[in-house]
């Protein structure tokens, strides 16, 4: 464990001027996993009125990022990802739930599903991400 809770989670993303600019937050942080959200709102959409494939891939790494923290500590970076659309990415918000698969002494594997909620709050899965974030420190 690397001690860091939420409020520190929070603090962080906060101090991350694009993450601010997309209203981002997290809603969960521990044991492995990680949990952003991001409202649907009309600037974060495409000409056909779904949110922007690029919303999207910035939740997944933001939310594989963090999740990786849990177990490697704050000093991390991408190392890289993947993602599928499943669907267009539709409703009032954003939901990206990422869990760590496998931790090692430089690295983390992890998962994220990334789901649209509706105005009744259903959610339905819209995309799936997977990463490797490393270690800054051990670099």
């Amino acid at each position: 464990m690397t001690g860091l809770d939420l409020e520190t989670a929070r603090k962080v993303l906060d101090s991350q001027p694009f993450s601010a600019l997309l209203g981002a937050r997290i809603t969960a942080f521990g044991d492995g996993g990680a949990t952003l959200e991001i409202d649907g709102r009309e600037e974060l959409r495409q000409q056909n009125g779904f949110m922007h494939g690029g919303v999207l891939a910035y939740a997944a790494d933001n939310a594989l990022t963090f999740a990786a923290g849990t177990a490697l500590g704050p000093a991390v970076l991408t190392g890289g990802f993947s993602i599928q659309y499943l669907r267009p990415a539709t409703g009032v918000a954003l939901v990206a739930r990422a869990l760590v698969v496998h931790t090692g002494r430089r690295q983390a594997v992890a998962r994220c599903d990334l789901f649209t909620v509706d105005a009744g709050g259903a959610e339905t899965l819209c995309a799936v991400a997977q990463g490797t974030v490393l270690n800054a420190s051990s670099s």
